[in-house]
C-alpha cells in the first residue's frame, strides 16, 4: 500500500481551464484540456513551476449522475492574465494529505479509499477538493509506470 504522509503544499499559482462533462469521457477531456493550458502557458513565454494536476469538486451524486467537474492546470511563474477558458488561480499553502499512486489512473481508487481511511483514524478533517499531481508523462512512461500525486487539503481535529 502506499505511503500517506501529512506535509504543507506550498503557495501555487495556476493556469486552468474549468471543465464539467461525463465520467467516461474524462481522460480524452483530461489532454485535450491539459494540451490548451500547457500551449497557452508556452505562448505566453511563462516558465512551468511544477506537474501538471487536477482538482476535482464533484460530489458523489454529480458522479452518480455521470457528470465530472473539475480544473485542470499548470503552475507557473511569471506575469499573466487570464484570457478565453484560461483563469489564473492561487492556491494557498495549506495542510494536505499526500500518497503516490504508481499504475494506471483509472485504478487510482483505493489511494482516494486509504486517504479517507488515515484521515479518519488520525483525526484530520478534509478540508477541500482532492488535487491530482501528474508526475510523469503517459507520453513518455508505460501505463504500469504512471505516478499521480493524491493530495486531500486538511486541518487536524481539536480533540475535546
Amino acid at each position: 500500500m502506499a505511503k500517506i504522509e501529512a506535509k504543507m503544499a506550498d503557495e501555487m499559482r495556476a493556469a486552468c481551464i474549468f471543465h464539467r462533462g461525463a465520467v467516461a469521457a474524462i481522460g480524452d477531456d483530461m489532454g485535450r484540456l491539459l494540451g490548451e493550458v500547457i500551449e497557452w502557458v508556452m505562448k505566453g513565454g511563462l516558465q512551468m513551476a511544477g506537474a501538471p494536476f487536477a482538482v476535482y469538486y464533484s460530489s458523489q451524486e454529480d458522479m452518480a449522475r455521470g457528470e465530472m467537474q473539475f480544473d485542470v492546470g499548470i503552475p507557473f511563474i511569471g506575469e499573466a492574465q487570464g484570457e478565453g477558458k484560461i483563469q489564473i488561480k492561487t492556491f494557498p499553502a495549506h495542510e494536505v494529505l499526500s500518497a503516490i499512486h504508481k499504475g494506471p489512473y483509472n485504478q487510482i481508487a483505493p489511494i482516494y479509499a486509504a486517504l479517507m481511511e488515515y484521515a479518519a483514524q488520525n483525526d484530520f478533517e478534509v478540508t477541500g477538493a482532492p488535487m491530482e499531481l501528474y508526475l510523469t508523462n503517459p507520453m513518455e512512461v508505460a501505463e504500469s509506470d504512471l505516478l499521480t500525486e493524491v493530495r486531500f487539503p486538511v486541518a487536524k481535529r481539536e480533540r475535546r
